[in-house]
C-alpha cells in the first residue's frame, strides 16, 4: 500500500483542524501562500475556451516561450527540448520511469522522490548532504555510496539534486555542483535537478548542474512557487541535446502520451504568458522574493534563539532546524524523536511542521521542516499587503506569528534551561 504524501496529510489534516475551529499556526506546508497575480487571472480567462488537446509536449508557442526562458537564464535551449506537463511533480515520476537505475538522493530530501522511485521499484540510496548546504549530496560521501551500492547489487543510475533546496531552503555553492556532477559522470549517472525554486534565490542565482553536466541533466520546474500557482499544476522540463537527451525526451513523451495526455490547454497559456518573462511578471516574482526571505530570516532567528541549530535561509521559505542540543531537555519531556517533537508543538502549542523522518532522515533525528510561506496572512488583502511592503515581518499579524513560534520552540526546546 502506497503511503498518503506527508505534506498533504499534513495540509489536510490541519486545514481540518482549523475548518473545526482550532487556532493553528500552519508551517507544515510548502504552498508558496500568494494571491494568484491579477494579470494571469485574466490570461486563463481569455483562454477558457481552449478545450483542445494539443501535442503531448505541449503547443509550439509554450514551448517556445520555455525555451526562451531558459536561454535567458544561461541555458541554451531550443523548443524541442522543452515538455510541459501538469505540475513538476509528475515530470520527476515519468522521468524516473523512463531513466533506468535505481535512484540516489540527498538526505534529507523531498517526501516524493523516494515515494516515487518506491512505486517504480526502484531502489534508493541515500546519501547525507553536507553542513553548508542541502539538496545535494556530499561529494566524498557519493562516492563512498556508489563504491558500496554496486557492490552490494544495487544498479544505481540517477542522482536527483534539487537546487535550491527543499527541505533546508538552502543553496549548495558551484564547486559542490560541479564536483558532484563529475561524479555522476565518471558512474554515468542521469541528473535530474528540480530547480523549482531557482527564481526565488534570495541573492544571486543557482547553480544548475546542467552547466557542469549538459548532456545528461534533465532541468525540471513550473510555477507553482515562484507565482503561488501550485493549484494550477504548470511545470516544465528541458532535456538535453544529443543523443541521450533526444532519447529520454521521446521516452517522456511516451510515458506522459499515457498518463497526462497535454498540460490543459488554458495552462499552456498562462504559460506562455510568464515565460515571456513580462514586467509586471518579474516584478511580482522578485516582490514574492523579498518577502520570502524577509520572513524565513525572522523565523531562523527564533529557532535559533530557542536551541536549534539551522542553516540560514538562502532561498524559498523553507528552514530545516536541528534540536539535537535540547536533547536531554527534550527527553525529559518524553520527546525522544523527531515524530514526538512535531507532535508536541501540534498537540501542545498548536503549531504544525513536518519531521525529519519524511525527508529521509532516521525518526531519532530531532530535526523538523517549518516552510514559512503560510505566515503571510489568512486574506487576500493581508496577503498583497504582505508582498507590497518593505518589511513584512513587522506587520502585526505577521509579527504575532512570529512571536507565537518562537515562545513555543523556546518552551518545548527548554530554552532558558541548562541540558
Amino acid at each position: 500500500m502506497t503511503a498518503h504524501s506527508a505534506t498533504l496529510a499534513l495540509d489536510e489534516a490541519v486545514r481540518a483542524r482549523l475548518q473545526a475551529g482550532e487556532d493553528v499556526l500552519h508551517l507544515g506546508f510548502g504552498e508558496a501562500g500568494l494571491p494568484v497575480a491579477p494579470k494571469l487571472v485574466e490570461v486563463l480567462a481569455d483562454a477558457g475556451r481552449r478545450n483542445g488537446y494539443g501535442p503531448v509536449a505541449g503547443a509550439p508557442q509554450a514551448r517556445a516561450a520555455a525555451a526562451g526562458w531558459f536561454t535567458r537564464r544561461g541555458l541554451v535551449t531550443e523548443p524541442e527540448q522543452i515538455l510541459l506537463a501538469p505540475g513538476s511533480k509528475p515530470l520527476v515520476f515519468a522521468l524516473l520511469a523512463a531513466i533506468e537505475g535505481d535512484v540516489v538522493l540527498p538526505c534529507p530530501a523531498w517526501v516524493s522522490y523516494a515515494a516515487q522511485a518506491a512505486l517504480l521499484g526502484r531502489r534508493v540510496i541515500s546519501v547525507p548532504v553536507s553542513s553548508e548546504a542541502g539538496g545535494v549530496p556530499d561529494p566524498e560521501r557519493l562516492t563512498q555510496a556508489l563504491r558500496r551500492s554496486s557492490s552490494s547489487g544495487a544498479r544505481p543510475g540517477i542522482l536527483i539534486l534539487t537546487v535550491p533546496d527543499n527541505p533546508t531552503g538552502t543553496v549548495a555553492p558551484p564547486e559542490q555542483v560541479e564536483a558532484v556532477c563529475a561524479i555522476a559522470d565518471h558512474y554515468g549517472l542521469a541528473v535530474i535537478s528540480d530547480e523549482i525554486y531557482a527564481e526565488l534565490c534570495h541573492r544571486g542565482a543557482a547553480p544548475s548542474p546542467a552547466r557542469y553536466l549538459p548532456e545528461r541533466t534533465v532541468v525540471t520546474t513550473g510555477l507553482s512557487k515562484s507565482l503561488a500557482l501550485g493549484g494550477w499544476r504548470i511545470g516544465y522540463a528541458r532535456t538535453p541535446l544529443g543523443g541521450w537527451g533526444r532519447r529520454v525526451h521521446e521516452e517522456l513523451i511516451g510515458v506522459a502520451s499515457e498518463i497526462w495526455s497535454s498540460l490543459a490547454a488554458p495552462m499552456q497559456a498562462v504559460a506562455d504568458h510568464v515565460l515571456g518573462d513580462p514586467p509586471e511578471i518579474t516584478a511580482r516574482i522578485a516582490a514574492s522574493r523579498r518577502l520570502h526571505a524577509r520572513v524565513a530570516t525572522a523565523v531562523h532567528a527564533r529557532v535559533t534563539a530557542a536551541g536549534a541549530l539551522c542553516r540560514p535561509p538562502q532561498a524559498g521559505f523553507y528552514l530545516y532546524p536541528d534540536f539535537a542540543r535540547r536533547c536531554e531537555f527534550l527527553r525529559g519531556q518524553g520527546i525522544l524523536t523527531g515524530t514526538d517533537l512535531a507532535a508536541t508543538l501540534l498537540d501542545r502549542y498548536g503549531v504544525a511542521t513536518l519531521p525529519g523522518r519524511a525527508f529521509g532522515e532516521p525518526d531519532t533525528a530531532l530535526t523538523l521542516r517549518l516552510a514559512t510561506s503560510l505566515l503571510y496572512g489568512t486574506t487576500r488583502r493581508e496577503r498583497e499587503r504582505a508582498l507590497a511592503v518593505e518589511e513584512p515581518e513587522n506587520l502585526p499579524w505577521i509579527a504575532a506569528a512570529l512571536t507565537r513560534l518562537g515562545d513555543a520552540v523556546e518552551a518545548v526546546a527548554g530554552a532558558h534551561h541548562r541540558s
